[in-house]
């Protein structure tokens, strides 16, 4: 019995938990093997069990969310057919687009446990549209991108999150056609956004607020000014910057996938490394990596220093509170 084979069977036989630890274990194994027959094999075996499980209502909601990424991560990988390509689009839509949810599924872009799904349908299928041909991308793109607006009223922050992304995502690959690309309904877009970035609904929970106005400040400087916040991933010697909202939300994807396991894959897997373009692995003797490193005592002098910097900050900030409060 094979890796693939125990997996199949836990999908089909487990319940929810092993049917999410199966499936997380299957996203992590195409990323291991890499394009190929051997990870053609696993989505070619996995890939029906995977679908049938995502369209079942009656299935746990969990493992169905989980079900999706790893699909969507699995055909990122292994797909060689664009006609399974598009399947897989096809079969993600369903779970996020209003018009194909199934009465049962109605309350689904709500808030609560079954919200998770469609928000992780919507996220692998922005994945799978980021290596999709140009004609067929500008298909999808006439077809879905008018409908994702709707999604930025939704009752839970995670989905107005991942639906406001994916439309800075969308932006920028039409743009990426068409440099000229216009939205019909540009100006009410930036209204919704606008408000987003600055939402103070008292029925909100702080962290939420805070999260969804950072996110919304910068997908609204994608819609308006095409800008992108740079951010920089280090691990081990290297740097990688990620400069745009493909980069990022590819990087997205398998950080929840890989987990830390994603610093390693960075410097050792030739997959990653050709998706985020870093070239072949970087090979490193051990005495490079040993001068590399600071020594447990250099890292306690360092660690020292910034503990007295906080400090007396703190302390000046303590002063000036207990100041006030004498004065009144």
């Amino acid at each position: 019995m094979t890796l693939t084979d125990s997996i199949e069977r836990c999908l089909k036989k487990g319940k929810s938990d092993e049917q999410r630890a199966a499936a997380a274990l299957a996203s992590v194994l195409c990323v291991q093997l890499g394009p190929g027959i051997e990870s053609e094999e696993v989505l070619k075996t996995l890939g029906p069990v995977l679908k049938k499980i995502i369209c079942d209502g009656t299935a746990s909601i969990q493992a169905r969310q989980t079900c999706a990424t790893c699909f969507g991560v699995c055909c990122f990988v292994a797909t060689d057919d664009i006609t399974e390509l598009y399947a897989a689009l096809d079969c993600l839509e369903s779970l996020f687009s209003k018009a194909g949810l199934k009465e049962k599924d109605a309350l689904v872009l709500g808030s609560g446990p079954s919200s998770g799904l469609p928000v992780s349908a919507l996220l692998a299928w922005a994945l799978l549209l980021t290596i999709c041909p140009a004609s067929e991308l500008k298909k999808r793109l006439e077809t879905h991108f008018h409908k994702l607006p709707s999604l930025l009223s939704s009752d839970d922050v995670n989905m107005r999150i991942a639906a406001g992304e994916t439309l800075a995502l969308l932006l920028e690959l039409a743009r990426g056609m068409e440099s000229d690309f216009l939205y019909e309904d540009m100006e009410s877009l930036t209204e919704m956004l606008r408000a987003l970035a600055t939402d103070g609904n008292k029925h909100r929970a702080k962290v939420d607020k805070r999260k969804q106005r950072s996110v919304f400040r910068d997908v609204l400087r994608a819609v308006e000014d095409r800008d992108f916040p740079t951010e920089t991933v280090k691990f081990g010697p290297e740097r990688m910057y990620i400069d745009c909202w493909v980069k990022k939300h590819t990087y997205d994807t398998f950080k929840e996938v890989l987990g830390s396991g994603l610093q390693y894959h960075l410097q050792a897997n030739e997959f990653l490394r050709h998706v985020f373009e870093l070239g072949p692995p970087v090979m490193l003797d051990a005495a490079t990596l040993k001068t590399m490193k600071i020594s447990r005592f250099e890292r306690h002098l360092y660690n020292s220093a910034a503990f007295k910097a906080r400090t007396k900050a703190r302390s000046k900030c303590r002063d000036k509170r207990a100041d006030v409060g004498e004065f009144f």
